[in-house]
C-alpha cells in the first residue's frame, strides 16, 4: 500500500491477532446468530406453506428501507466512537451517543406511523401475489409498530462496538434471538396453549425479542464508571463538532443505504414475479446466504473498530495491518462456508422445505453461493475497513454503481429476456459481488482511506 510508514513500535503478530480476534469473534457469533435465527424463523414459517415464506420473504426490503436511516446512523456512530476512543475523549464519545438517540427516536415516530399507515400498497409494491398479500401485510404492521426498541438498541449497540464492546452486543442480541425462537414456536403453531397465529406470530415474537434487547443496550450504559455511560443524559448537549460528523458520515452511509435498499426491492420484486414458488427458493437461498455474510459482517464491525481507533490515535500504520489481519481472516471463514454449501447444500434445503421444485432450485443456488461467498466476505471487510476511516461517500458511490445498477439490471436481463429464470437471478447477484469486491479492494489498496479527518 502506498504513502504508509511506520509511525510508532509495532506489536508482534500475536498479538495484533490476539487484539483482532478479542473484537471480532463477539461481531462475528452475534451477526451469525441473527442470520441463524431468521433462518429458524423460515424454517419455523415454513411449517405453513411456501406462501408463508414468500410472505415473510416480501417484507425484507420494506423493512430494511425504513431501517436504512439508523443503519446509516449507526455506522457513523461506531466510526466516530472509535475515533474519539482513540483520542482519548470520553465525553465526546457520550455527547455523540445522546445526539443519536435523540435524532432516532424522532425519525423513528414519523417512520413507524407511515410504514403501518401505508403497509398494504407498500406490500403490493413489493409484488404480492393473492396467497401472499394479507399475511405480508399483517407481519409488516406488527414489526413496524416495535420498530422504535429495535432502533434503540441498535444505536447503543453501535456505539459500544465502536468502543471495542462488542461482548455487551452479542448478549443483547442472544437474548433476544432466544425469546424470538421461543415465542416462535409458541405463537406460530400454537403450542401449548398459546393462540395458533401463524405469520403474526412471528411477527409478535420478532418484536419481542427487540424489546428485551433494548432493555438490555440501556443498562449497559448507565454505568458512570464505564466509557460510554448517559447517566448524565440531560447535561451531555448537542456539539457541532459531533453534530457535523454524525452528518457527514451518516448522509453518505444513508445513500449507500437508500442505493441499497432500492436496489434489493427492485431485485425481489424481479424475482416475486417468478412465481411463489421460485420466490420462496430464493427467500431460502437469501437466508442462507445471510449465515455467510454474518461472519464478514463481524469481522466488518471489528475492522470499524480497530481502523478508527487507530487513525484516532495516529497510527496508519497499525490501521493498514488490522484491515488486512480481518481480510485474511475472511478467506478462511470463506472457505469453510463454500465447503459447507458444496458438501450440505441440499440438506441444508430441505430443513425448510421437502417441494420437490424448491430443492431442485436450492441445488444451484448452493453452487453459485459457493463461488460468491469469498467476494462477499471480502468486499463487507474492506468497506468496513473505509467506513472506519470515515470514508463513506466511496462506499456509497460503490453501492449505486453495482446494487442498484448492476444487480437489478443483469438480473432483469439474464431472467427475462434471456429466459434463465432465478438462475439468472442469482447471476446478477453473483456479478453485483464481483464489482463490489474489486471496487473497494482498489480503494483500500490506494490507502486514500487513511487521510480522512472526522
Amino acid at each position: 500500500m502506498r504513502g504508509v510508514e511506520q509511525e510508532g513500535e509495532l506489536p508482534d503478530e500475536q498479538t495484533v491477532l490476539k487484539t483482532t480476534l478479542n473484537i471480532a469473534w463477539p461481531s462475528i457469533l452475534e451477526s451469525f446468530l441473527i442470520s441463524l435465527v431468521g433462518m429458524v424463523d423460515t424454517v419455523m414459517v415454513g411449517s405453513l406453506g411456501s406462501y408463508a415464506i414468500a410472505a415473510v420473504g416480501l417484507t425484507t426490503q420494506p423493512k430494511f428501507i425504513a431501517l436504512a436511516v439508523f443503519m446509516s446512523l449507526n455506522v457513523a456512530i461506531s466510526a466516530i466512537v472509535a475515533r474519539r476512543r482513540g483520542e482519548g475523549d470520553r465525553d465526546s464519545a457520550n455527547r455523540v451517543l445522546v445526539q443519536a438517540l435523540i435524532i432516532s427516536v424522532a425519525l423513528t415516530v414519523v417512520i413507524s406511523v407511515v410504514t403501518v399507515i401505508w403497509a398494504d400498497p407498500i406490500i403490493r409494491l413489493c409484488g404480492s401475489a393473492p396467497d401472499t398479500h394479507d399475511a405480508a401485510v399483517g407481519y409488516l404492521r406488527i414489526i413496524q409498530g416495535g420498530m422504535i426498541f429495535n432502533v434503540l438498541s441498535m444505536v447503543i449497540n453501535a456505539a459500544q462496538r465502536g468502543c471495542g464492546n462488542t461482548k455487551i452486543a452479542m448478549r443483547t442480541n442472544l437474548v433476544s434471538n432466544g425469546v424470538n425462537i421461543v415465542l416462535n414456536y409458541l405463537l406460530i403453531g400454537g403450542n401449548l396453549g398459546f393462540p395458533k397465529l401463524g405469520v403474526q406470530g412471528a411477527a409478535i415474537a420478532t418484536v419481542a425479542g427487540t424489546i428485551c434487547a433494548c432493555v438490555m443496550s440501556f443498562i449497559s450504559v448507565m454505568h458512570p464508571g464505564q466509557f460510554l455511560s448517559i447517566q448524565d443524559f440531560f447535561s451531555l448537549k448537542f456539539d457541532r463538532r459531533n453534530l457535523s460528523a454524525i452528518v457527514n458520515i451518516g448522509s453518505s452511509t444513508l445513500a449507500e443505504q437508500v442505493f441499497l435498499r432500492i436496489g434489493f426491492l427492485v431485485y425481489a420484486v424481479l424475482v416475486a414475479k417468478l412465481g411463489t414458488t421460485a420466490f420462496a427458493a430464493h427467500q431460502i437461498g437469501m437466508n442462507i446466504m445471510n449465515i455467510s455474510f454474518s461472519f464478514g459482517d463481524g469481522l466488518s464491525v471489528a475492522a470499524i473498530a480497530l481502523v478508527g481507533r487507530s487513525l484516532g490515535e495516529n497510527r496508519r500504520d497499525m490501521a493498514k495491518i488490522y484491515g488486512g489481519v480481518c481480510q485474511r481472516m475472511g478467506v478462511l471463514f470463506s472457505a469453510a462456508i463454500s465447503v459447507v454449501c458444496i458438501a450440505l447444500g441440499t440438506p441444508i434445503f430441505m430443513l425448510f422445505s421437502r417441494e420437490e421444485e424448491i430443492l431442485r432450485y436450492g441445488e444451484m443456488i448452493m453452487v453459485i453461493m459457493a463461488i460468491i461467498t469469498f467476494m462477499q466476505v471480502a468486499q463487507v471487510v474492506f468497506s468496513g475497513c473505509l467506513r472506519g476511516a470515515g470514508d463513506t461517500k466511496f462506499t456509497a458511490v460503490v453501492s449505486l454503481i453495482s446494487v442498484t445498477f448492476i444487480r437489478p439490471g443483469l438480473g432483469y436481463l439474464f431472467c427475462y429476456p434471456l429466459s434463465m429464470g432465478l438462475f439468472g437471478a442469482w447471476m446478477g447477484l453473483a456479478v453485483d459481488q464481483l464489482a463490489r469486491f474489486l471496487l473497494t479492494y482498489l480503494r483500500f489498496r490506494s490507502g486514500k482511506w487513511m487521510h480522512f479527518k472526522i
